[in-house]
């Protein structure tokens, strides 16, 4: 009994446990309704958005383009951004930022960040000696990281998209070049943070360019596999792509179907951007030309006219795409000296021939990393600005031999909408059709470490192994384990890319360092003498490549085992809560747990530590998540938070008594306690001793080799920095609409002051003070209105409209008069017309008191009275004065008069006729008093069908009034069951008003 009771107990307990997440799910959706996307490119980015009613949209930005400016301006007490920057980068060169991206995640001996210097040479780029970076020094008092201008340019785009959604936003899907390594990525989420945006995942752009592509072919895809390449040439970077759709069966969701990223090639500097360049500093060199025997100084040294140049040479890049030649022209290019040119598609595509010889570069490496040949692919589709250029697909042509190149996607907004839509399947507000995705590492990822080993007998040396990770090409998300079996004291290991032969001598220099963290265990030792008695499993450490293709240490883990004998006693009240609360969420462990996983992985060119050959050495342990789709997201489900996360098949470990008992298959198969429990007869016969794993948690000391992450305060302080630059901005716009709302109410005012229906309500002497006191105000917003505060200008105009408000009140009567004073002697006559019909109803059929109508007629005549001396007094006071006529009171009576109507229409409504007396036999009523005999005695003649004993329906008689008969349309019995009416009606016979014929 006490068990059963117990029992119960937990499964309420279960209940309740998920009822509460449920309800924390509903609290969660609550404040995700919209989700956002951004597509950050080099040049300009795209933001798309999804909210309920609008599925997948691209935002306007305030110019009511699609695409905005990576652009920011920045001064001592305002900033721009979008095309209002990229107007101000003529104006102010050095304020303005803009290509920034190639700085993120670079320390300052970096590549980039000289070619930076050279093509933007008008920017000062100072030395932050904490981080070894670099930031951008703008005034004495204004500098910034290039990750704090990015965080600007995220706050910016997610103001464009609550402005366009009518809400707030927090998720959002940032999309990344699919090169950038660690350092990169996590400087982006860096810029994130900064911007209070809630990153849902960073996905690499040829991935979303790839999913928009699929998701508007689903139905072309089956389970034949396709292979497509995408050829993105943006304005700072190429990426080809290969990627190969299919129909794939998840456990969840049946056939779905699938991307798979196969191969990846890329330039980092071949671009749009690299082409306009050139296209600038030829520009020049023709102004020059043109003004070389003036003593004038050399262009390129003024970055106001270099900012021109640069300008145009992005509009004759476009133009040339479509055109053979063209005309170059800058008015007041320098020295207020215009500038003119010709230049030919033949002399621009020469100026570039370098670049164009490096396009099929990133095809090959995506077919050599795919392991593939050009034959396997079916189409290849261009993406991207860059690949206009006529020059770059007649190249591509030739290099990928196909026939044409496709054109079939939207080369801007592929990358946007692809993002959109995997935002809007991580974000809990939506529900989408699930698409597999299974992205691919482009860097490999491998453990290093350093042990000693006793080769012979008395002789020790250091052996270095390396085990790889993450392989090149391999899909993400995914978890794995790595297990060192032959420590037992506090050691090191190090994470590291593996090989990255793949990559130019140039190429390795800008990637930066290629040691990624030391890691520092503290506790081994403690440990392995805390369990003298257990045996040892090794020391695992869990690793995570998360959605966003950043990697993590979970945690590290000293696992022991040892044999225990089975007791008969019950499971403890915890344990059972656990196993219920596990079996409601589908916790346990299944067949399907090593679906996703691999075989641990043995060290082949290790010796045993002490004799036995079959001793493990160290193992790696894979758990692949992305094979694992999960319905309803286009994407497995993001990782745990860092330091919570537990590989997939394995329950997290709980403490007890300080240690840890794990509950999961070890490497080898044991089985552990999460496998479904004998009965207790089998378990004495088949299992007297069992297998009892403990965990014990070690402690973990990351040293970042790459680049160092933000101080969290420094992070603090980045984000007050921003907080007060978008507050600053609020303060200008606030500041700038009261000036606009003055300025425009001068305007206004001073235009309506003479027109006739102003004229005819004012005199001379009033408007003349008006406009005395509108022209002051005018005179100061022009000498003292840009120092004026917003709450300066907000009374100035509150002290406008004051003197203006009579005026205005008495145009606004007179032009409400005639509508509402039709409007009141309509509903007059109407309940007129309404009370007489009331008084004539016959005393058997009344259903108004004499109360009820006599209130109704008194309301009738005051509100008549009212309104006849109201008139007749507005018509004798003068057009000047303040009228006794107000459109107010005339609202409130027809209120009052309406209220009175309608109360005896709902009574009328709902009343129930009254009884008709009887005669002495109790069949029916008497006759009326002018009815003859022959009506009396009239037969009824029943309709077809129904039989002549048949009783028919009496037909409803008609109200007397007076002595003639009132003709009425006979009431219509809609509905099943309704009885055919009387075939004939007497003459002159009349019958009483009913009710609902009132």
């Amino acid at each position: 009994m006490a068990a059963t009771v117990r029992r119960q107990r937990l499964r309420k307990l279960g209940c309740w446990a998920l009822m509460a997440i449920i309800l924390a799910d509903l609290l969660a959706l609550s404040d995700t309704l919209a989700v956002m996307s951004v597509d950050l490119g080099s040049e300009s980015m795209k933001v798309a958005i999804v909210k309920p009613g609008v599925p997948m949209e691209i935002v306007l930005n305030k110019e009511s383009r699609r695409k905005t400016p990576v652009t920011v301006t920045l001064k001592e007490n305002e900033r721009f951004f979008g095309d209002s920057a990229a107007g101000m980068a003529i104006k102010n060169p050095k304020a303005t930022l803009r290509y920034f991206q190639n700085l993120l995640g670079k320390q300052a001996d970096n590549p980039h960040v000289a070619l930076y210097r050279a093509r933007f040479p008008e920017h000062e780029l100072n030395f932050d000696p904490q981080r070894q970076t670099v930031h951008f020094q703008i005034g004495p008092q204004l500098q910034f990281s290039p990750e704090e201008v990015l965080g600007m340019i995220l706050n910016y785009s997610r103001s464009l998209a609550e402005d366009f959604a009518e809400q707030p936003i927090k998720d959002a899907v940032i999309t990344v070049p699919a090169f950038f390594n660690q350092a990169e990525r996590r400087a982006v989420l860096q810029a994130a943070r900064m911007a209070g945006l809630k990153v849902l995942q960073l996905i690499n752009d040829n991935t979303a360019t790839a999913l928009s592509y699929g998701v508007f072919r689903r139905k072309d895809i089956n389970t034949t596999a396709q292979n497509v390449m995408f050829y993105d040439m943006g304005s700072g970077s190429t990426v080809c792509t290969i990627v190969t759709y299919q129909t794939v069966k998840t456990k969840e969701a049946g056939m779905q179907p699938q991307l798979q990223i196969r191969g990846v090639g890329f330039d980092r500097t071949l671009g749009g951007l690299e082409m306009e360049l050139r296209l600038r500093e030829h520009l020049a060199g023709l102004f020059n030309e043109q003004r070389k025997g003036q003593r004038a100084k050399d262009v390129r040294e003024n970055p106001r006219a270099m900012a021109k140049l640069l300008r145009e040479a992005n509009r004759l890049k476009t133009v040339l795409s479509a055109n053979a030649d063209h005309m170059a022209q800058i008015e007041g290019l320098m020295d207020d000296i215009d500038f003119k040119a010709k230049v030919t598609r033949a002399e621009f595509e020469e100026l570039c021939a370098d670049l164009f010889e490096r396009v099929p570069g990133p095809v090959q490496q995506a077919l050599q990393s795919a392991e593939m040949s050009l034959d396997e692919i079916e189409q290849v589709i261009l993406v991207g600005g860059a690949t206009r250029v006529p020059k770059v697909q007649e190249v591509l042509l030739k290099a990928v031999g196909k026939e044409e190149l496709g054109k079939n996607i939207n080369a801007d907004e592929a990358a946007a909408m692809g993002a959109v839509y995997q935002a809007a399947a991580l974000s809990k507000a939506f529900k989408v059709k699930p698409f597999v995705i299974r992205d691919a590492v482009v860097y490999p990822i491998l453990v290093e470490f350093t042990r000693e080993v006793e080769e012979e007998p008395g002789i020790r040396s250091l052996k270095h192994n390396k085990r790889v990770l993450f392989s090149r090409m391999g899909p993400y998300p995914q978890r794995k384990v790595i297990t060192f079996n032959r420590y037992s004291h506090d050691f090191n290991f190090h994470i590291n890319y593996g090989d990255l032969g793949f990559l130019g001598p140039e190429d390795l220099r800008v990637f930066g360092s290629q040691n990624l963290t030391t890691v520092k265990l503290k506790g081994v030792g403690d440990s392995f003498k805390k369990y003298p008695d257990y045996e040892s499993k090794g020391i695992k450490a869990h690793f995570n490549l998360d959605e966003s293709g950043v990697l993590s240490l979970d945690r590290v883990e000293s696992v022991f085992e040892t044999l225990v004998e089975d007791s008969p006693e019950e499971e403890s009240t915890l344990t059972k809560l656990g196993n219920t609360i596990s079996s409601l969420f589908g916790g346990g462990a299944t067949a399907d747990t090593k679906e996703n996983g691999t075989d641990a992985v043995q060290e082949e060119e290790e010796g045993p530590t002490e004799g036995g050959r079959d001793e493990p050495g160290e193992q790696v342990e894979l758990k692949e998540e992305a094979e694992a789709p999960v319905e309803g997201t286009a994407q497995p489900p993001p990782m745990e938070a860092k330091g919570d996360a537990a590989p997939e098949g394995e329950k997290p470990p709980e403490k007890e008594n300080g240690d840890k008992s794990e509950a999961q298959p070890s490497e080898k198969g044991e089985s552990g306690p999460k496998g479904a429990p004998p009965s207790p007869e089998e378990e004495k016969k088949q299992k007297p001793a069992r297998k009892q794993r403990m965990v014990e948690e070690i402690g973990v000391e990351l040293v970042v080799l790459d680049l160092p992450d933000l101080p969290e305060d420094e992070l603090a302080r980045s984000v007050q920095k921003l907080e007060d630059w978008t507050l600053r901005d609020l303060e200008k716009q606030e500041r700038e609409k009261a000036a606009n709302s003055l300025e425009a109410f001068i305007f206004e005012t001073q235009d309506k002051l003479y027109q006739p229906e102003y004229e005819e309500v004012s005199t001379e002497k009033e408007r003349e003070e008006i406009a005395g006191k509108l022209s002051a105000a005018s005179t100061w917003l022009e000498d003292e209105g840009f120092a004026a505060t917003t709450v300066m200008l907000k009374e100035k105009l509150a002290e406008l409209r004051k003197l203006c408000l009579g005026l205005f009140f008495r145009v606004e009567e007179r032009k409400k008069w005639p509508e509402r004073l039709s409007a009141l002697d309509s509903l007059l006559n109407h309940s007129s017309i309404f009370l007489k019909g009331a008084r004539l109803l016959p005393e058997m059929d009344q259903i108004f008191t004499e109360v009820e109508m006599t209130t109704l007629e008194k309301v009738i005549n005051e509100t008549w009275a009212w309104k006849n001396a109201t008139v007749a007094e507005q018509a004798k006071l003068p057009a000047t004065e303040k009228p006794v006529l107000l459109s107010k009171d005339i609202e409130a009576k027809m209120m009052a008069l309406d209220r009175e109507v309608q109360y005896l229409l709902n009574k009328a409504k709902f009343a129930k006729p009254r009884p008709r007396p009887k005669d002495k036999n109790g069949t029916r009523t008497e006759p009326p008093l002018n009815a003859s005999a022959s009506d009396q005695e009239e037969k009824v003649i029943p309709p077809a069908g129904q039989a002549e004993d048949a009783k028919p329906i009496s037909e409803p008689e008609k109200a007397e009034t007076g002595s003639e008969p009132v003709d009425t349309e006979p009431l219509e019995l809609g509905g099943p069951g309704a009885e055919p009416e009387q075939a004939q009606q007497p003459a002159g016979q009349k019958r009483p008003l009913k009710n609902d014929e009132l």
